[in-house]
């Protein structure tokens, strides 16, 4: 069975155009605005955050995908205080992923939702009065030179602030309001960054940037354990989309990548190409679409485009813990780089990332079942951190010059592997 996914991270949320002109045009003065206050605030208390810290808050309020990258880091932190003094601060759509890694206790998530601008700061008030009130002593900034979440990290009252500042322009302005200032290195893995951010705060801070930290393998990620009755909703659900008694094996596609960074979809018509390579090649194969509410259109469209009987949609017909129950109930994924190529990671599935606007050195899921294709034009990657994920790309080619061969042989590959270690 062929699923192609395709859930929009946080359809709700106030657009990325807008959020991103924010940060910008209000973020900026208030980060500079802040740095004074900062400066004359060390110089009057003479303050030295030098001590272990005691309640640490981890700051990474967008993208869900990145969360699981910084699993080993947020498992560092727990040892450090203890998980009950480990806090985490995220966008309201980006929540139910920390759910699922069960290492931050749920009442020390604070939520901020993002469905309108006065919700917004009205969350972010509550936030930070939250963050004071806990006592929390040290902060890690994991967001890539946003100012919001720095401006977030200093009013947390926090005596110890770990995050990214630039040094010589090398990122966007946002002030200097770390106390463990690091520089970007966009030669370690992301995994790697969040722990060398948590690592810092056992460092005397005049010490930084420069580290001795050695940055060991990531732990093995938790995997999901969807119930009896949860894995019986999803096979009835199939079989009711597909009026039989018996349900194929399951093959995913994720045709979308969200609103963050267009660049990243591969061609539209690729994936109905591969669609129907994959039904002739694989004839007890069946194609699901699904994904959010609001692109059950476009769902519908594809399967009209597949105009196959094996094809239906399930777009908005399953809430996202279903959806990854699904994954556990899969073989394989196809997707776009985003975060259901790392939340997938937490189900045995094997998932086959295409990269083309960023790089699967930094980016990439780092489990033996995850299988990344990058075709490594000169002009790719085009959006990094340095360049606050812009570019004037209107045009991606390092996306189009993976080709549904590529794509299809790494499938068959994929498949027939599984199917030699399952003895099937």
């Amino acid at each position: 069975m062929v699923v192609c996914q395709t859930v929009r991270e946080g359809a709700d949320r106030m657009d990325v155009r807008t959020m991103r002109l924010v940060d910008r045009w209000v973020g900026a003065p208030v980060c500079a605005a802040l740095t004074v206050v900062r400066r004359l605030d060390d110089v009057l208390l003479r303050r030295r955050p030098n001590t272990p810290p005691r309640k640490i808050a981890v700051i990474k309020l967008a993208e869900q995908g990145a969360t699981v990258l910084a699993y080993s880091a947020l498992s560092r932190a727990r040892a450090m205080v203890g998980s009950e003094n480990l806090f985490f601060v995220v966008f309201s759509e980006n929540r139910f992923i920390l759910d699922l890694l069960e290492i931050v206790p749920n009442d020390n998530v604070v939520v901020i939702r993002t469905d309108g601008l006065v919700r917004l700061v009205v969350d972010t008030l509550k936030a930070i009065l939250r963050l004071r009130r806990e006592g929390v002593d040290a902060t890690v900034d994991f967001e890539f030179f946003a100012r919001s979440s720095a401006i977030l990290s200093y009013l947390s009252g926090a005596r110890a602030r770990a995050g990214y500042h630039a040094f010589f322009g090398e990122g966007s302005y946002r002030g200097d309001l770390m106390t463990h200032r690091h520089g970007l290195n966009p030669f370690l893995h992301a995994s790697q960054m969040f722990q060398s951010l948590v690592e810092s705060l056992r460092y005397p801070s005049d010490d930084l940037p420069a580290s001795d930290f050695l940055p060991p393998d990531d732990e093995p990620l938790p995997r999901l354990k969807p119930s009896p009755a949860e894995v019986a909703e999803i096979e009835s659900m199939l079989r009711t989309e597909f009026e039989q008694d018996a349900v194929s094996p399951l093959i995913l596609l994720n045709a979308n990548c969200g609103d963050l960074l267009p660049l990243r979809r591969w061609p539209t018509d690729r994936y109905i190409e591969l669609a129907h390579r994959l039904i002739e090649r694989f004839p007890e194969a069946r194609l699901v679409l699904t994904g959010a509410p609001d692109e059950a259109p476009q769902a519908e469209a594809l399967v009209a485009e597949i105009a196959s009987n094996h094809c239906v949609s399930m777009a908005g017909k399953t809430s996202l813990r279903q959806l990854l129950v699904l994954y556990g109930r899969a073989e394989i994924m196809v997707t776009n780089d985003s975060g259901p190529a790392h939340y997938a990671t937490l189900t045995p599935i094997d998932v086959i990332t295409i990269f083309g606007p960023e790089t699967p050195v930094v980016f990439g899921a780092r489990t033996p079942n995850s299988h990344l294709l990058w075709a490594g034009v000169v002009c790719s990657p085009c959006v990094n951190a340095f360049n606050d994920r812009q570019s004037e790309c209107t045009h991606n080619i390092c996306m189009e010059r993976i080709t549904v061969d590529m794509v299809f042989e790494k499938v068959v590959e994929v498949w027939s592997k599984r199917r030699t270690l399952s003895g099937r």
